[in-house]
């Protein structure tokens, strides 16, 4: 027997589906050539459904790109929690928040800071969102990765330099279609940096 879904949940399943379907526009089409009534029909939902969920534009990107970047996290501390205990739990962070930060995460959020650059109202909702999206990101850098017991300066700003790296690394992508250096020496590099700031046996 067919269990009969509640209005919450047909109201949420929309929701996804629409937000699923901006970023798939965002990082196809840029953040200019997506518009709402392409999101609806990508998303196959109704306009009328789509206005009353994200009644304008700024609102529908904003919110795709925060509800992927939170799905992101999670499946980051999902993979993180199944590491084992003898594994180098600061080099598999680096390979793990490399599958964010290289993935359709970044691209869509390039596109929302690019055009948030000249459009004022825009960019200080573009703004707003990086700073919760980089509290977040410090807060569960903080907990994964606890205060060393002795004053190391380079663990305040950890997980901003690792996050400017990876970004880099990505615009690269877009930039450079024969890169001089390979993305896995770029990894190794950063590794073996981090490892000055983490020796073993220094952090979980």
């Amino acid at each position: 027997m067919r269990v009969r879904r509640t209005n919450e949940e047909r109201s949420a399943e929309t929701r996804t589906r629409l937000l699923d379907a901006t970023i798939e526009c965002l990082v196809e089409l840029g953040y200019a050539r997506t518009t709402t009534t392409t999101v609806a029909d990508r998303a196959g939902v109704s306009r009328g459904a789509q206005l009353h969920h994200f009644p304008t534009k700024e609102e529908l990107v904003l919110a795709a790109v925060e509800h992927l970047f939170t799905r992101r996290l999670t499946e980051f501390r999902e993979a993180f929690a199944q590491l084992p205990e003898q594994a180098d739990h600061v080099s598999a962070a680096i390979d793990l928040l490399w599958k964010i930060v290289g993935s359709d995460t970044f691209y869509a959020w390039l596109e929302l800071a690019v055009a948030g650059r000249t459009d004022a109202t825009l960019g200080r909702r573009v703004r707003a969102l990086g700073v919760r999206i980089e509290n977040e990101v410090q807060r569960t850098f903080h907990e994964l990765f606890p205060a060393p017991a002795t004053p190391n300066p380079f663990y305040d700003v950890a997980a901003k330099f690792a996050f400017a790296l990876l970004q880099g690394l990505a615009v690269d992508r877009l930039l450079l279609t024969q890169p001089r250096v390979r993305e896995e020496d770029v990894l190794r590099a950063m590794k073996m940096l981090t490892a000055f700031a983490f020796p073993p046996g220094g952090t979980p």
